[in-house]
């Protein structure tokens, strides 16, 4: 029997295998993360976690966690964990691929279409009382149909998956990956969508130089990692017109602080990183997590394992 510490209650009954198995399971009972000194006293004599992106699981925590063997990460990513000093300790890490491409795919085309068509403030205007006829010039958004979309991260399955939306609305793709030229095809771009994975390569992909080179009267989507974008950046370009609109599942940090001087920008979209926030696709992120703890306490390799980094171009 194992001590498997889970972060957080998940849906569906997957956590039921764990103990079905002889695990003993600790559930963080709380609907916030656990405070990162909670989370090293909670570890100290686990063998298996189950972590979610909020958990930092670093040098420091995994010195705390002498017997753990195993980490399950409810997430396609898992840029919140140290890879180099997991693969030190030998323990490995697995991630839950394939199962919200499909969920996430839908959310960014929900929030290209939102932010195109104007829908928040629309809606806002309605409920405010601002709505008092038809009004030729009210509420004016962005043709979809037809327009030019740039996917960065176009190889991957979630920008795949939004490829092919795209092709329902006659939209002219680009798709762009590590050896693309990025800034070339932003000055096509009517609409661009992120979906690479966050690394050291990719931090800030989106910064004052590629909002510069974007083409006037864009729309940024991104439903990958809020490090991919500068956010100071984007704050200043929704505010001088370089960007039409901005609409973001996922932000840096998360949540954004009441204050913090991106939720004062004009045309900006922010949901609460709910691209894979549908019961399906949860469930089985859940149960992948929950394959890849059982063969990791059993010593046996990884069904869904976190996939080796990129070498350094």
């Amino acid at each position: 029997m194992a001590h498997v510490f889970v972060s957080r209650a998940l849906t569906g009954d997957a956590l039921h295998r764990l103990t079905a198995a002889g695990h003993d399971v600790d559930l963080w009972s709380g609907n916030l993360p656990p405070h990162p000194t909670e989370l090293r006293d909670r570890l100290a004599h686990a063998e298996g976690l189950l972590a979610m992106l909020t958990e930092r699981v670093d040098t420091a925590l995994l010195d705390a966690a002498p017997q753990l063997k195993v980490i399950a990460n409810y997430a396609v990513g898992f840029d919140n964990i140290d890879i180099e000093a997991t693969n030190k300790r030998g323990i490995p890490v697995g991630v839950t691929p394939d199962v919200l491409t499909d969920a996430t795919a839908d959310l960014a085309f929900a929030l290209l279409l939102a932010a195109a068509r104007r829908l928040a403030p629309a809606e806002a205007a309605v409920r405010q009382g601002r709505w008092r006829t038809f009004e030729p010039q009210g509420w004016l958004g962005a043709d979809v149909h037809g327009a030019t979309l740039v996917i960065v991260g176009g190889s991957g399955r979630i920008g795949q998956a939004v490829a092919r939306r795209a092709r329902g609305f006659d939209m002219s793709i680009i798709s762009i990956g590590r050896d693309d030229d990025l800034h070339q095809a932003l000055q096509q771009a009517d609409f661009v969508s992120l979906h690479t994975p966050l690394t050291s390569l990719t931090r800030h992909l989106i910064d004052d130089a590629a909002l510069n080179a974007i083409k006037p009267g864009a729309i940024l989507v991104n439903t990958g990692r809020g490090g991919l974008v500068d956010q100071i950046a984007l704050a200043a370009a929704l505010r001088d017109g370089r960007l039409a609109a901005a609409a973001l599942d996922v932000t840096d940090p998360e949540p954004l602080p009441a204050d913090d001087p991106l939720l004062s920008a004009p045309n900006l979209l922010v949901v609460p990183h709910i691209g894979s926030a549908t019961h399906t696709a949860r469930n089985r992120m859940a149960h992948m997590a929950v394959d890849n703890l059982l063969a990791g306490l059993a010593g046996d390799p990884l069904p869904h394992p976190a996939p080796a980094p990129a070498p350094p171009k």
